[in-house]
């Protein structure tokens, strides 16, 4: 790869430009701090090739993972030949970096694939935390000469890691450098300043340490994953890697893989798990067991968490009763739902527990769905600008209720992958009223219009309906009052947590 160009301030004003996904984004802003050293930009196509055949950049360099970017083939097409300059730019529009587009080559649908050098534009972004987002060679000058054992804090700390963390340590004699990933929006069901915090708040129970920021998103395999991971954590100044997660070594470092510890009840120590005979033995709890108790509003045992640990993760989880919710009726038109809408919207907006959004009729149709037509694209669309108007009531910790047909399941999976990244409960409930008690219904005359071959694209007519496998509630309302149906409903809000039992009034 090229490296060393400077595109004139003249050509980043007319170029395009294109906000990468925030996977892209993220490998971005480690190609810009030197943490992909020696890669100067995303790949290209020749690199790619090398890569998947022999595990090499195509001049010969170890390399464990692709670094890609996909842009819209309309953008690639519409570039200046002479100059083919991209700027790429955050979420919010604000230019990150210039890219010297050096290789096109066809990408997924709608998308290609681009490859060339970048170079960062701007200050450098903003966000939660910028301080900590230091490059590598930053890094590298703060740690002291020696041993340095690297962590990966994808996940708060208790106890148990904190007792292994200090063990290998103090073993090896190293300083110790906490990387915390912030390359997602979430991790693990936290937002990443959430976790930032929650790691932040187990400081005082670690060795000496340096604690650094990372804009490093998953990989879909954990191979990959723990390659990469290694490759980071080596350009950060890292010797040893102390793994969590069972993580491969790679860029000439040591991995340890610690051994289990558990809580001993008879003196309250941490101790590997089998100096420790069964009758006095705590084992950590998982990561389910964690999530149940915050979800239910029960405080995490000290034994097992740090006092100021847990109380950031009150703070971020609280017990679902008080967390926002994305309430999602997907169904057949005529099927029943935006009636058990509108009546689940009042039974809550009664109890006064939260603000209530009902995300269904005239105002949808008016404020978001102008515009949009009955093709495919367009109820993606759709569906995905509601998901993310419910995603933002619920990540302030209100409920939206929304009742599109949504015909398709990867919409939908989109907008309850948008409500779960805003550390919100989402509730998929599939009215499951069958085709044939919806056309007898039909108020508005939708299907008999379709089946007269009057209009086109009407869902279970002539266009299918994907019935959800993943939903967490189905009711058929052919069987079921409207009052039942919205019992059902809140009965099973009840049932998980998310409403407050109540006495019914006499």
């Amino acid at each position: 790869m090229s490296n060393g160009w400077l595109l004139p301030e003249d050509v980043l004003r007319d170029a395009p430009s294109y906000a990468p996904r925030p996977a892209e984004l993220a490998d971005l802003q480690l190609l810009l701090s030197g943490a992909y050293a020696p890669l100067t930009g995303f790949m290209s196509r020749a690199d790619l090739a090398s890569l998947n055949r022999r595990g090499r950049l195509a001049d010969g360099t170890p390399w464990p993972v692709p670094v890609t970017l996909q842009v819209p083939a309309a953008l690639a097409d519409g570039l200046d030949p002479a100059r083919r300059a991209v700027v790429l730019t955050d979420g919010e529009g604000a230019p990150v970096a210039a890219m010297d587009v050096t290789d096109v080559w066809p990408g997924r649908e709608g998308m290609v694939g681009v490859g060339g050098t970048v170079r960062r534009l701007g200050d450098g972004g903003h966000g939660p935390f910028q301080r900590l987002r230091r490059g590598p060679d930053e890094v590298r000058g703060l740690l002291p000469p020696g041993r340095v054992l690297g962590v990966f804090a994808d996940r708060p700390l208790h106890r148990p890691q904190l007792a292994q963390i200090a063990h290998a340590a103090r073993t090896l004699g190293a300083h110790l450098l906490v990387m915390i990933p912030v390359g997602e929006e979430s991790i693990g069901g936290l937002p990443a300043e959430s976790l930032v915090r929650s790691v932040f708040a187990a400081r005082d129970r670690m060795p000496p340490a340096t604690l650094v920021a990372v804009p490093l998103a998953r990989r879909r395999d954990e191979i990959s994953d723990a390659l990469l991971r290694a490759r980071v954590a080596a350009a950060y100044g890292v010797t040893h890697l102390l793994s969590t997660e069972g993580m491969l070594s790679g860029a000439g470092l040591r991995v340890l893989v610690p051994r289990e510890l558990a809580y001993d009840n008879r003196d309250g120590q941490w101790r590997w798990r089998e100096d420790i005979p069964p009758r006095n033995r705590r084992l950590a709890l998982s990561a389910r067991e964690i999530d149940d108790l915050l979800d239910r509003g029960f405080p995490l045992p000290e034994w097992h968490t740090p006092p100021a640990v847990a109380k950031e993760l009150a703070r971020a989880r609280p017990p679902r009763r008080h967390r926002g919710l994305v309430i999602f009726l997907t169904g057949l038109s005529g099927s029943g739902k935006s009636t058990i809408a509108r009546g689940l919207a009042d039974v809550l907006r009664e109890q006064g527990d939260r603000t209530i959004t009902l995300l269904d009729g005239d105002v949808v149709r008016r404020e978001l769905s102008a515009g949009l037509g009955f093709s495919k694209a367009d109820r993606d669309l759709n569906v995905r600008r509601i998901g993310w108007v419910a995603a933002e009531i619920a990540r302030h910790r209100g409920v939206g209720i929304c009742c599109p047909i949504a015909p398709y399941a990867a919409a939908r999976a989109t907008a309850r992958e948008m409500a779960e990244t805003a550390g919100a409960g989402f509730l998929l409930v599939h009215v499951a009223t069958p085709l044939a008690v919806c056309e007898q219904r039909d108020r508005k005359g939708l299907y008999a219009r379709a089946r007269a071959g009057l209009i086109t694209g009407m869902t279970g007519i002539d266009d299918p309906y994907e019935a959800p496998t993943d939903a967490d509630l189905v009711v058929d309302t052919s069987d079921l009052s409207v009052e039942e149906a919205i019992g059902k409903v809140m009965e099973h809000l009840t049932e998980t947590g998310w409403v407050e039992p109540r006495l019914q009034p006499a």
